[in-house]
């Protein structure tokens, strides 16, 4: 007896099922850029009981009768015609699968009526099993009704998660498409109640902030060679706890690509804390020759001809715009005793919490921002509380304003007069009142009391500075007595001798000792010699992995943000008036100087109405 036998129809439409719909949330996925293939401009997307009952309507060009039947037959498509349409294609579709494999799988109802026709006309098919063509009322377009979803695979349900869970992932997707297609009207329905309406929108921008729900959004755009990237994204304020708020677009199409993930999370670098995410959504268009689209069944992955240039377009369409730090407040001419130089829509500073509690003692800080958190103003993310601790605070913990131990709050009348002028930064207009533990300089402005973080203000300056002496050449650079040698896979030594040259302006001289050694002759004077191998080897990774110039960048970051972090002011160090003024002053030649290099906030504001109200002066 013969083994190897043709499968059943029905057992191939299911498998093909089983591939394309792997969940209800899929099956919105396809349907929906089915109708943006047929040019909708309008979608009204219903769904109940987790997806197993989905709706979608839609403006469409339509079908006629004669295609209806057609629709729901394994590969046919009007998207192709040969295999070189498949390295040009403009649409989501091209297969010819989802609606055969929906109708092999559940009750589908297929309802179209093309422009200038008398009449629409539908088709049933109850598990793959159709009904003939029938003429029926309806308006230009398409309607699409699938029900009982995987009723005749029961064993398909158990790997469903919860009714919630499906319809999370349902809202999920239908966020990216609606950001994928700004110029698309969307009306979503879930259990017959309005969950989003996404009118058409200008742009990108527009759309974001109606589907991301931030209001302060900003636009970038850069290009290597034939990939061009156009982002959308929030400052290192608003953050998420996890990835998911990076939306990624290739070719309009929503995609999970780990490398333009990464591109967008190393945009942020230095500006972020660990555990902490930006909010962006990216659009990348190449050359359809340039990329594959046909390598995973739900068409959710795909494949640059050059991955690298793909990664830096991502990278440099976010970080050549937070680099000008554009959600800073313009500096405007201020006394800094009265400190009116801030806007009332944001400020330098983050804003104090709504849930503050004023019991007397310390102030102290228990969490960091969220992912809410807000550049003007800090809601919920920090809970401030201050409170008495005799057993710590038994002595003062004000540091002198002077070098001479005098009282660290200097009243207003002792400010010379020239130290009152009007100045033009955000941060040295605010008017500096003390220095509290030893660690915050305590300011003020005309909505309240600003905490500056003394080491984080400090690091990032050292940081930007250092990273401006590299760009210039002029890094103190120590010579070792004896190379520090360090061992390497034979390809990480060849790919950091690639980059001998850059390395040696950063000060890092190196030249290979053996077939897997790299010597190091010279570095600079205020690394650690313990840092030079782990920093080598993840430079080289990178250059494998991304290529050079990119890997050196960054390097050059992280080698800089270590050395920033050991050769600056420290928490418990007490500084003088002078001091707090000039670092101040000195924030103010950097536009990231809100955050630390390692992207924690550099200050918190606390309004005066806050403290009126926990003084008791206002309800």
């Amino acid at each position: 007896m013969d083994v190897i036998q043709l499968l059943p129809p029905e057992v191939i439409d299911q498998i093909a099922a089983g591939e394309v719909v792997e969940r209800p949330a899929h099956l919105v996925k396809e349907l929906v850029e089915n109708s943006l293939d047929a040019g909708a401009k309008t979608l009204q997307i219903e769904f109940w009981d987790g997806g197993r009952k989905v709706k979608i309507t839609d403006d469409g060009k339509g079908m006629s009768p004669t295609e209806l039947p057609l629709a729901l037959e394994r590969f046919a498509t009007s998207k192709i015609r040969e295999t070189d349409d498949l390295w040009r294609l403009s649409s989501f579709g091209f297969r010819g699968e989802a609606l055969a494999s929906l109708s092999a799988v559940s009750r589908l109802t297929l309802t179209s009526r093309q422009a200038g026709t008398e009449s629409a006309h539908r088709l049933i098919s109850e598990f793959g099993k159709k009904s003939k063509v029938e003429p029926v009322g309806g308006a230009p377009g398409t309607t699409v009704l699938v029900e009982d979803l995987f009723g005749n695979v029961p064993a398909r349900l158990k790997f469903l998660k919860t009714e919630a869970g499906e319809n999370g992932q349902i809202r999920t997707t239908l966020k990216a498409l609606a950001l994928s297609r700004p110029d698309v009207e969307f009306r979503i329905h879930e259990n017959g109640k309005l969950w989003a309406f996404y009118p058409r929108a200008v742009g990108p921008k527009e759309r974001a902030q109606a589907v991301l729900g931030v209001e302060q959004l900003f636009e970038g755009e850069a290009q290597r060679e034939n990939v061009k990237a156009r982002a959308v994204f929030a400052s290192p304020s608003d953050i998420s706890k996890t990835s998911r708020q990076i939306w990624l677009f290739a070719q309009n199409r929503w995609v999970q690509d780990r490398s333009m993930q990464a591109a967008v999370i190393e945009a942020y670098r230095h500006l972020l804390m660990h555990g902490e995410y930006p909010i962006a959504s990216i659009w990348l268009e190449t050359d359809p020759a340039d990329i594959d689209v046909n390598i995973h069944p739900t068409k959710s992955q795909v494949k640059f001809r050059d991955p690298s240039l793909a990664f830096r377009a991502t990278q440099a369409s976010i970080r050549d715009t937070l680099e000008k730090a554009p959600w800073r407040p313009q500096p405007v001419g201020v006394s800094a005793v009265t400190a009116t130089s801030t806007s009332d829509a944001s400020v330098a500073p983050a804003a104090e919490p709504e849930n503050l509690k004023f019991e007397g003692g310390v102030w102290e800080t228990r969490s960091s921002r969220s992912k809410d958190f807000n550049f003007g103003s800090f809601k919920d993310q920090t809970m401030t509380v201050l409170r008495e601790s005799a057993a710590t605070r038994a002595v003062p913990n004000f540091a002198p304003l002077k070098e001479t131990r005098e009282p660290s709050f200097v009243p207003r009348a002792e400010i010379p007069p020239e130290e009152a002028a009007v100045t033009p930064g955000v941060w040295s207009s605010l008017e500096v009142l003390g220095q509290a533990d030893l660690t915050y300089i305590l300011c003020q402005n005309h909505k309240g009391l600003v905490l500056v973080d003394q080491h984080a203000a400090h690091e990032r300056v050292a940081f930007e500075r250092l990273m401006r002496a590299w760009q210039g050449g002029r890094i103190d650079v120590q010579e070792f007595l004896f190379p520090l040698a360090i061992d390497l896979a034979p390809d990480r030594v060849e790919a950091l001798l690639t980059l001998s040259e850059d390395l040696a302006k950063l000060g890092v001289r190196i030249e290979r000792l053996g077939p897997g050694t790299v010597g190091v002759h010279a570095g600079p004077s205020l690394l650690k010699d313990a840092v030079y191998a782990a920093a080598l080897e993840k430079t080289a990774e990178e250059v494998l992995d991304r290529g050079g110039s990119f890997s050196f960048e960054k390097a050059v970051g992280d080698l800089c943000a270590t050395m920033a972090c050991h050769s600056v002011i420290r928490a418990g160090q007490a500084l003088s008036l002078a001091e707090m003024k000039n670092l101040l002053k000195e924030m103010d030649e950097f536009p990231l100087s809100s955050f630390c290099p390692h992207g924690r906030p550099v200050s918190v504001e606390i309004s005066f109405t806050r403290l009126e109200k926990e003084f008791g002066r206002i309800p």
